[in-house]
């Protein structure tokens, strides 16, 4: 006998098409504040990353204005159609890769012409992005079930704050 196929949304454990798209003030004045956030800790982490001479730190600055940018796309599209939002996070997808790609050659680069960063400012500066993205984190955390565009700013916030442990790890090699 042949078994009954599963509904792929039961099998994969989802529970079909998340229903919230953003369309709400409290979430809005929150995706503004953790734009700011964003925003302040690029200027932070640039003019840091220069000073102690960390392309680690200078890769994570970038990765805040990415943020920023790209959290203010996911606000300008909430509320359009499905087809634009999907647009919009395709965008953002690919930003983060070209991000990527920009922080692995400065890699390389600093590693073999460069001198070995400041391990302290590093350390501090390291710190102060790790508790920017969980403070994003926490605020974004009751909306990360929500449609691509939703789900990605949390996605971006929290998945910064892994990053951010890494920068505090290299900092610790370097010294």
């Amino acid at each position: 006998m042949n078994k009954p196929i599963e509904n792929s949304d039961t099998a994969c454990g989802c529970s079909g098409n998340p229903k919230f798209d953003g369309v709400d003030p409290t979430y809005k004045r929150i995706l503004w504040i953790v734009i700011f956030i964003n925003a302040v800790m690029f200027v932070v982490e640039m003019s840091a990353g220069k000073l102690a001479g960390s392309q680690a730190l200078q890769a994570d600055a970038l990765d805040f204005l990415g943020d920023a940018l790209t959290y203010g796309l996911s606000l300008a599209v909430i509320g359009m159609s499905l087809k634009v939002r999907a647009t919009a996070a395709l965008l953002k997808g690919l930003s983060l890769l070209a991000i990527g790609l920009w922080v692995f050659g400065l890699t390389v680069y600093q590693f073999f012409v460069l001198d070995p960063p400041k391990a302290e400012i590093m350390g501090l500066i390291g710190l102060m992005a790790l508790a920017a993205n969980l403070a994003s984190v926490f605020l974004l955390m009751r909306y990360k079930d929500g449609d691509a565009n939703v789900r990605s700013v949390w996605l971006c916030s929290r998945n910064d704050a892994i990053g951010n442990v890494a920068v505090m790890v290299a900092s610790v090699a370097v010294w």
